[in-house]
């Protein structure tokens, strides 16, 4: 028999083993068994009252032991000899769909057109320091994707693409602490993720497939109606079935689609800047003390109100994190967050954007299919020519942003490449603006001191999803035009973070792999 069970504790008690253990008791009551185990499945931080407290539910396992499920991996055949599948792209949603592969019994060939993620650290080490972005090696583009450097954060609403216990245990089993299984919003941290995301391409080549880097794929072979291959260069990759998870940053796929006359379509996206505060400034509000228990985190927010119909939100929050260059070509500032596993650093940032909807896109003038994408373009370039031409970013104190006036003098910040005083105001389209500084306002009346001059806040933060879909057939996932090519995650249009580009990814090879059966019995005689 099973039984669950929530507690509530202080934070000071949490690591107090007879402490939980009795008040679980006591719960419980007078057990008509034996208790064999005791499993911690959730736990939550309820911050709303004066005193913050965990929340932990358990399942207790009585006259029964808790048997530890089967490594998925441990299933895995070789599959080198396999009918294969070209994946495009190494993100989540590339190596989830390698790893889903390899376990229906397809080998996956994935192409990357960046770096592996270690020879990657010396390209972000370049953004970062020298202004200098390689445009096949970022933060957005090599191994592992823009998850890679943007906290792991593995939370996600997107549970109707399926159950996500799947995509936590393979992370566990590549190397992930067992407690992203529990935790109510679990997170990996940009220095762990790495050598997570190596040893999930050692799991594909050891089972037979392949991963080839500095592979940046530059067309489609098709023959009108079904896929045949794609093009690196020179060299050409065959297969009946491409995988396309290029993320929400691979433009230059978009235009080669464009130009095909394979179907893409504009779709809404977030647009807005990055706020930063101090952390235990946060953590005052979040937390209602002045000071941070030490076994509490760095406190994290999510904020949403409604301006004139039109969503605007914090997006990304990092607690203890830091502001980071996420440009993908010369000529750019583009802003992103991640967090180290610890959170330790004394910044807090977020995301905080703006719904753009492509009727509102069109009365500016942006129509077409590319006018969405067109429209983030000019204003990352804007963001750009308003510097010295490096990576510096533009930045306003809150408050100086929300009264429309130039900073004279600007906060510390985590943004390494460094930020200059800017008419943030100015830079962005006023539409977008006058969204943001109204939605400051309201969140102020919830949070009070958000609006600081205390806080910067840095632009641009563009690249929240994708402006384009690639569309697809909802029963088969399978491109409207093209058989064979499959579309999948964030560059897709079907995801939006770590966890639903994982799911996404296992989704479309689950549909690949249903295609194929049925494409086999209907040749049977």
């Amino acid at each position: 028999m099973i039984k669950t069970i929530e507690i509530k504790v202080l934070p000071e008690k949490l690591n107090d083993d007879s402490y939980l253990t009795m008040l679980q008791d006591r719960i419980l009551g007078i057990v008509d068994g034996e208790i064999k185990s005791r499993i911690l499945t959730r736990k939550s931080i309820d911050a709303r009252k004066r005193q913050a407290v965990y929340v932990l539910r358990y399942d207790i396992y009585i006259d029964e032991a808790y048997t530890e499920p089967a490594q998925i991996i441990s299933q895995f055949k070789n599959v080198s000899n396999n009918e294969s599948v070209i994946i495009v792209g190494s993100g989540p949603a590339g190596y989830f769909a390698a790893l889903e592969c390899i376990e229906v019994g397809l080998k996956p060939i994935v192409l990357e057109r960046g770096k592996d993620v270690r020879s990657r650290r010396r390209d972000l080490k370049s953004i970062q320091q020298d202004g200098v972005v390689d445009p096949d090696s970022n933060y957005c583009f090599g191994e592992g994707g823009a998850g890679t450097y943007s906290d792991g954060k593995l939370y996600t609403r997107s549970h109707k693409r399926g159950k996500i216990d799947k995509v936590l245990r393979l992370l566990i089993e590549h190397g992930a602490n067992h407690e992203i299984l529990s935790d109510a919003h679990p997170h990996i941290g940009s220095n762990k993720l790495p050598m997570i995301i190596a040893n999930i391409r050692s799991t594909i080549e050891k089972f037979g497939g392949e991963v080839h880097f500095e592979h940046k794929v530059t067309d489609l072979t098709t023959d009108g109606v079904s896929i045949e291959g794609v093009r690196c260069g020179e060299k050409t990759f065959r297969a009946s079935n491409v995988i396309l998870a290029t993320g929400h940053s691979a433009r230059d796929i978009y235009y080669m689609l464009y130009e095909k006359g394979i179907l893409i379509e504009p779709k809404s996206f977030a647009l807005g800047l990055r706020i930063e505060h101090s952390q235990s400034f946060i953590d005052t509000i979040q937390y209602h003390q002045p000071m941070r228990d030490e076994n509490l985190p760095a406190s994290s927010y999510s904020v949403v109100t409604q301006v004139n119909d039109k969503g605007v939100f914090s997006f990304c929050m990092c607690p203890g994190g830091l502001v980071v260059p996420a440009a993908t070509t010369p000529g750019e500032i583009v802003v992103n967050g991640m967090s180290l596993s610890r959170r330790d650093s004394p910044f807090a940032n977020s995301g905080f954007v703006t719904s753009i909807d492509l009727d509102e896109l069109q009365k500016y003038g942006y129509t077409g299919v590319l006018g969405a994408l067109n429209f983030q373009k000019e204003i990352e370039k804007k963001m750009f020519e308003a510097g010295d031409g490096s990576q510096k970013a533009p930045a306003q104190r809150v408050s100086d942003f929300v009264n429309g006036v130039l900073s004279p003098v600007l906060n510390d910040t985590s943004y390494i490449p460094g930020l200059f005083s800017a008419p943030l105001y100015k830079l962005l389209p006023d539409f977008v603006y006058r969204r943001l500084r109204q939605g400051l306002i309201n969140i102020d009346k919830k949070m009070k001191g958000y609006i600081s001059d205390q806080a910067n806040i840095i632009g641009v933060e563009s690249r929240t999803s994708a402006p384009i879909r690639i569309p697809r057939d909802e029963s088969t996932y399978c491109h409207h035009q093209i058989k064979g090519l499959y579309p999948a995650g964030e560059g897709a249009g079907y995801a939006g973070g770590i966890i639903s580009a994982a799911l996404d990814g296992q989704n479309v090879v689950k549909a690949l792999k249903q295609n194929l059966m049925l494409q086999e019995q209907n040749k049977c005689p």
